[in-house]
């Protein structure tokens, strides 16, 4: 079931470099604090609206009683501004805002009255005032009601008035008002309520009560916004739905971490141990690794390879080079041995015989070391800054030093070849082998022909000799390979040239022919 799931997000899941993945993860890490002050700002802020449209809508109730229950009333009407400030819900338009919204001092206690209020407004106030106190000990919310001079008609601090107030002010001119107001009574009772900002505050709402088209009275309503932390618990289902989806992100960005770094550097690490024991291979790199691990496990790969190519080459060569010396050794210490036991009974001659065959097999053990350090420097070569060669000029030598009576080499050259970027040294070197090769195979003319192709020089090198038998095509350049061993040939020459090539980034391979032996060598192009 789970290798069911896995599957399909092996397959879709996006390629991405190393540096993307942490870059995303310290991303979301350092904005995690900025996103929570954020939203407790924004929540804060939608707390103190939703109390804001608590009491404008109360307000707007209360004052459509009011004006339905004044003597000599019409019917309930609002100001026509009222009916066009609503949001796209349907509710009251919000007019205040913590970052914006002016906060202005605590309310002062009502100024002295002069003068009673009309008949009229107490009546109407003393039916209204069963109605406003129900109503704020049911929203917990202070309701005062005022003549239209803004006297206290009903409500705390009844006989006061409120007529300098903005907010009166404004209602006594037809419009419905709600301000901020620093709160006097306000005492922390948390021990981090000073997270919030608005927990010292007050919202003042004060609205108009109209009758017949004028303004006959106004409510003045206020509240303490709902607390930040208490609403904080109330709406703790919400918030931990959102707690719950960035952990759910966090969760997301371990695992790609996990998957693009951790988990694939560990398998790899598993790898090279065995690797280094002599047993496994590196596996392929998983699917969802970073770019740059899919590039190291491919690095890795290709070296493993290479080593174990290299050891594959090391236990081979060691094998040849051993079986190469022991024929020569073994014919030396007889040699010795014989002369030991029996040089008393031996004839002048057969101990010159004797002597004479152990200082072919030394001869032949130091053309081996001559030999195995040409190929031990051959392989140990490194490209070096290689300046433009003329290719022709290196073949004209090797042709000039090579012919003779019985021997013949023809040169098929292009008016004009490129430079090539191998040595002179290495192109006569690795030619005149080849020569060398064919005259003692018995051939009695050599071939050589160039072309340039792709930012490469071909050169083509035949002979008219009896050719390579085809058992023998594929271990011509293994070293010590020989068909030849009986006159003295040790199976180096084409190993050597073949790594003197490699050297320069050039090639040597075996070319099909119909008479004789046929080479082609590629070289890099200037």
């Amino acid at each position: 079931m789970i290798e069911a799931i896995k599957a399909p997000i092996r397959r879709h899941w996006p390629r991405l470099r190393l540096r993307t993945i942490l870059l995303l993860t310290f991303v979301f890490i350092a904005a995690l604090p900025g996103v929570g002050a954020l939203f407790l700002r924004v929540y804060e802020n939608t707390l103190v609206r939703q109390t804001e449209a608590e009491l404008v809508a109360q307000g707007a109730a209360l004052a459509a009683a009011a004006s339905a229950d004044w003597p000599g009333s019409s019917g309930p009407s609002t100001p026509p501004r009222e009916r066009e400030e609503v949001d796209v819900a349907g509710g009251p338009l919000s007019t205040i805002d913590l970052r914006t919204s002016r906060i202005l001092p605590e309310r002062q206690p009502p100024a002295l009255v002069f003068g009673e209020p009309a008949p009229v407004a107490l009546a109407a106030a003393s039916r209204i005032a069963p109605i406003l106190d129900a109503t704020a000990r049911a929203t917990l919310a202070s309701i005062m009601l005022l003549d239209a001079e803004g006297r206290v008609l009903a409500g705390r601090d009844k006989g006061g008035s409120y007529r300098a107030l903005p907010e009166v002010a404004a209602a006594r001119a037809g419009h419905s008002v709600t301000v901020l107001r620093r709160n006097g009574s306000y005492h922390p009772r948390y021990p981090l309520e000073w997270l919030s900002r608005a927990s010292s505050l007050r919202i003042h709402h004060a609205r108009p009560v109209i009758v017949n088209g004028k303004v006959v009275a106004i409510l003045l309503l206020s509240r303490s916004p709902r607390v930040l932390f208490r609403g904080l618990y109330e709406d703790r289902g919400k918030i931990a739905i959102g707690v719950a989806a960035i952990f759910a992100i966090l969760v997301v960005l371990s695992g790609l971490l996990s998957r693009g770094i951790l988990r694939p550097i560990e398998a790899l690490s598993d790898a090279t141990r065995s690797v280094a024991r002599g047993g496994g291979a590196v596996p392929p790199a998983p699917s969802t690794a970073a770019i740059e691990i899919q590039a190291l496990y491919a690095d890795f790969a290709h070296m493993a390879e290479a080593i174990e190519r290299r050891s594959r080459y090391l236990r081979d060569f060691a094998h040849a080079v051993s079986h190469e010396f022991k024929t020569p050794l073994a014919g030396i210490c007889g040699v010795l041995e014989l002369l030991d036991e029996h040089h008393d009974r031996m004839s002048e001659s057969e101990r010159r015989l004797f002597i004479a065959n152990a200082g072919v097999d030394a001869e032949r053990l130091a053309h081996l070391v001559t030999r195995l350090l040409d190929l031990a420097r051959a392989d140990m070569a490194e490209p070096g800054v290689t300046g433009a060669v003329d290719l022709a000029s290196a073949l004209h030598r090797v042709a000039d030093a090579c012919r003779s009576d019985s021997f013949s080499l023809d040169l098929d050259l292009p008016g004009t070849l490129p430079p090539i970027q191998v040595p002179a040294a290495t192109i006569e070197a690795v030619v005149g082998s080849l020569i060398e090769n064919s005259r003692q195979a018995g051939a009695r003319v050599v071939s050589l022909s160039a072309r340039a192709a792709a930012g490469r020089v071909i050169l083509n090198i035949s002979d008219d000799g009896p050719g390579i038998a085809p058992g023998d095509r594929e271990r011509i350049f293994e070293p010590f390979f020989t068909s030849r061993r009986a006159s003295g040939g040790t199976g180096l020459g084409l190993p050597i040239a073949r790594s003197l090539l490699a050297a320069s980034h050039a090639t040597i391979e075996l070319a099909e022919s119909d008479r004789g032996a046929a080479f082609i060598i590629s070289l890099p192009a200037m």
